[in-house]
Parts: C-alpha cells; sequence; structure tokens
C-alpha cells in the first residue's frame, strides 16, 4: 500500500499530505529512496 501510495505522489494524483498517518514513514522512505524527498510535505 506504501509503493502505491508513494506512487500517486510521484505521478501528481494524491499529496503526502493525504496519506493515513500509519504510512507516513513508510512512504516517505520510498520517497525519499526514489529521489522524490521534495514531495514530503504536510501542507
Amino acid at each position: 500500500m506504501a509503493m502505491f501510495l508513494a506512487k500517486r505522489i510521484i505521478k501528481g494524483q494524491t499529496t503526502f499530505a493525504k496519506v493515513p498517518p500509519t504510512l507516513k514513514e513508510a512512504v516517505a522512505d520510498i520517497l525519499t529512496k526514489e529521489g522524490y524527498s521534495n514531495l514530503i510535505t504536510e501542507v
């Protein structure tokens, strides 16, 4: 599920702020490893 959400964030289909709290850490790790740490925002 975390990978699915990370890919949606990368594609611009959702935002990190909309990720459920229980998955935020895993999604942040994936985004960082993929080179998209700039998309990790809580706005």
